[in-house]
């Protein structure tokens, strides 16, 4: 197993704290939603569209002290009964305010993790997805799991809804760094998940590994990654734990003295790809990798991967409708955010309104940026004088922006040749420094951001 070194330049980049670039503007930029007028967004769908929609279940059963998701831990099930009576009432708001469209193409559940829920309100709650929001025959519909409690009661619902694909959230199999997050779930625990889930048709499975948790190594790194790949899942996302105890309290659980460097990081994150690649997954973007028949990245091949908020899509559509608390949207408008606590969430439902919170109307500037960053993020090329023509400006609109690309092919983050920039095998995973450059927002908030790697 070879590692990569990073060069003093390199580190400085490195460290900056910086967007995961899931949308741009970031979500940091919004603002109130009623200030924008985001209410009416969703009735101007189009008739020949397909859509998107994205299902947040705010709960757990046990608190990983890693997790930065909005959730809370319910120790009895009142709580998530209340919660899916009003979760079913905002399906049917959704569903009426809504305008003309195509059919549901992408469903996806996440967390928190969906399977608090009971099989039964699970299925409960698909079957009015499926009715109200016209899911087509065809969707894919995705669940994110926490495979160590996991019933098998809970994936026989899941096959009998029609879930297409299941994102398990393994991120380490090394029992001492699962101690030290609170998420102990052996090997042999996820591998009766992966046969039951595959015995219930679930063809898709996706795992989540993560590197910089408190006692990793590039070693056990290496050896989880290894396991999972034993198992064979379709799609590995690497991510970096991201160690932000001011926003997320329960953080503080984790002792930084812990926490590998930025040098001790970067390792890890080489031990996983070593692995990955070995065991013949392709790259896909900046922290995931797939089975090169997979559909994540037969879309990278063919130059149709897309970025969103639930990470590496094949997903074209241009409408994603939020449900539940703090779920994040976006229509032709702009984006929208569900109001985060769950009681606010709750009354506003209750009250026979969307429970917009924030919201962001995005200019045509927005959209020409997000576009060069998104090819970026995807492709690690972009030739920014097409994306402007695309956008029927002049080629020379984003010129202030590429000049600042010296510096960073300088520091081997990039070549530029012309208005086209690439980024190097070598810098894949500093590539949102790259993406930073048309970020023209970020000054406003780069301490609410995590570092590069």
């Amino acid at each position: 197993m070879n590692t990569s070194v990073l060069s003093p330049v390199q580190r400085t980049h490195a460290a900056r704290n910086l967007p995961r670039y899931t949308s741009y503007p970031t979500a940091v930029a919004f603002e109130a939603a009623e200030a924008v007028g985001a209410e009416g967004w969703s009735g101007a769908t189009r008739a020949d569209e397909r859509l998107s929609a994205y299902v947040h279940v705010p709960f757990c059963k046990r608190m990983c002290w890693y997790c930065g998701c909005h959730t809370t831990i319910v120790h009895t099930y009142d709580r998530v009964d209340a919660f899916h009576v009003t979760l079913m009432r905002e399906v049917d708001l959704v569903a009426d305010r809504l305008g003309e469209h195509d059919g549901l193409a992408h469903l996806h559940f996440g967390g928190g993790s969906p399977n608090a829920l009971s099989p039964e309100h699970f299925l409960s709650l698909s079957g009015r997805l499926k009715d109200r929001l016209a899911v087509r025959d065809d969707a894919e519909i995705a669940v994110e799991v926490d495979p160590g409690l996991l019933s098998a009661a809970f994936v026989e619902a899941m096959g009998e809804a029609g879930v297409t694909r299941a994102s398990l959230g393994v991120q380490t199999f090394d029992l001492d760094v699962q101690t030290r997050v609170n998420r102990v779930q052996p090997f042999e625990r996820v591998a009766q998940s992966v046969e039951q889930l595959r015995a219930a048709r679930v063809g898709g499975l996706n795992f989540d590994l993560m590197y910089g948790l408190p006692g990793q190594s590039p070693d056990n790194v290496f050896a989880s990654a290894e396991l999972a790949v034993s198992l064979r899942p379709d799609r590995v996302a690497v991510f970096g734990y991201a160690h932000v105890p001011w926003m997320k309290k329960h953080q503080v659980m984790i002792r930084e003295a812990d926490l590998a460097d930025l040098d001790g990081r970067w390792a890890q994150a080489d031990a996983a790809d070593a692995a990955l690649v070995a065991a013949g997954y392709v790259r896909i973007g900046l922290d995931h990798y797939a089975l090169p028949d997979d559909r994540l990245a037969v879309a990278a091949r063919g130059g149709r991967l897309r970025r969103n908020f639930q990470g590496y899509t094949d997903d074209p559509a241009p409408v994603l409708a939020p449900i539940g608390p703090s779920s994040i949207g976006q229509f032709r408008q702009g984006f929208v955010q569900n109001a985060i606590a769950t009681d606010v969430w709750s009354r506003e439902v209750s009250e026979g309104r969307l429970p917009l919170q924030r919201a962001l109307a995005v200019s045509a500037g927005d959209r020409l940026r997000a576009a060069v960053i998104e090819r970026l993020m995807c492709d690690l090329v972009v030739d920014v004088g097409v994306v402007c023509r695309e956008h029927g400006v002049a080629e020379d609109r984003l010129d202030a922006a590429l000049a600042d690309a010296g510096a960073l092919q300088d520091a081997g983050l990039c070549v530029r040749d012309g208005r086209r920039l690439t980024i190097p095998e070598s810098a894949r995973r500093l590539m949102r420094v790259v993406a930073a450059l048309f970020d023209e927002r970020l000054p406003q908030a780069k301490t609410r951001h995590a570092p590069a790697v």
